[in-house]
């Protein structure tokens, strides 16, 4: 488990939580800008800046009870190293995020990942599969993730649609997307994937987007899994990304799907921020999100 630093207002235990966050300090497969290990503390020190009521939904997460469980078991390596050593892989790290999300989803809580890199997302996915075989994934992303494998690594961070649709499920539906290869546009094309591009938010806006999304997700009856990729974001929004892409969506756009999206969602992770890269600011909005979905959620109930 993780230090002695918790999530905000996580202060109910374990058996009467609703909502369990862990953290999970890996980017061992990051290709552009390392640091997102760092980000699971980052994101929790960020968390006790907000209050605890919620106006939109008239909620008070000093209501909620919510726990931060710590991180995953994965080894930590202080800021001044480059590389996760080569004997603790990706695959190493993916089982220890689904050893955790297994429990929690098996004791009738919804796990919050705090990432740590996108690639964890998939034993995320998979072990609510185990759980929800209805479930339909949504994932707020700027990449498409489809290559089969990256830098010679089946499971890198680039790799993470292709996994879970080849590998758990194909009821899967990406947001944002503005980057990606030829071969993967094609790919997507050519398999049917259903996604929206960032331009096709801006040009048609969120609510339009979601309209649309019922009609590929039954969001009246279907489970749903919730991945936030914080490079969905415009850099302007969140600078301290691993891999930043421009033409983003804005935090208002990512927060109108997290309301729509979090009452039918069984899990959430945030991932992909590398907090060295700004003073702070995209870590608080991440927070601000993570607390906004177990508003959303809890709200619904």
């Amino acid at each position: 488990m993780g230090g002695e630093l918790f999530f905000a207002d996580a202060d109910s235990n374990y058996s009467d939580a609703d909502f369990v966050i862990f953290g999970a300090p890996f980017d061992g497969t990051s290709s552009f800008r390392k640091g997102s290990r760092l980000a699971p503390d980052a994101i929790r020190e960020a968390s006790y800046n907000f209050e605890t009521y919620n106006p939109y939904f008239d909620i008070d997460l000093a209501d909620i009870p919510f726990h931060d469980a710590g991180d995953a078991d994965i080894p930590f390596h202080g800021a001044e190293d480059v590389d996760i050593p080569g004997n603790y892989t990706v695959e190493h790290a993916q089982a220890a995020v689904g050893e955790m999300v297994t429990t929690i989803l098996r004791d009738g809580k919804i796990p919050i990942m705090l990432g740590g890199e996108h690639s964890l997302t998939v034993p995320c996915v998979r072990g609510s599969m185990n759980h929800f075989n209805d479930l339909g994934v949504v994932v707020l992303d700027a990449h498409f993730d489809l290559r089969q494998e990256y830098e010679g690594q089946v499971n890198s961070h680039a790799c993470v649609s292709r996994r879970i649709i080849e590998d758990i499920t194909d009821n899967y539906t990406s947001i944002g997307i503005r980057s990606g290869t030829r071969d993967e546009y094609s790919l997507a094309r050519s398999r049917g994937i259903t996604y929206y591009p960032a331009d096709f938010v801006e040009d048609k806006g969120i609510p339009h987007v979601l309209a649309e999304l019922s009609r590929h997700l039954d969001l009246d009856t279907s489970h749903l899994y919730l991945s936030l990729d914080m490079d969905v974001l415009d850099p302007v929004y969140a600078p301290a990304l691993g891999t930043p892409e421009p033409f983003g969506l804005t935090d208002r756009q990512v927060l109108s799907l997290i309301r729509r999206l979090a009452p039918r969602s069984i899990g959430f992770d945030l991932v992909e921020i590398a907090p060295g890269f700004d003073s702070g600011n995209t870590a608080l909005l991440g927070a601000k999100f993570v607390r906004e979905f177990i508003a959303s959620a809890r709200a619904s109930r």
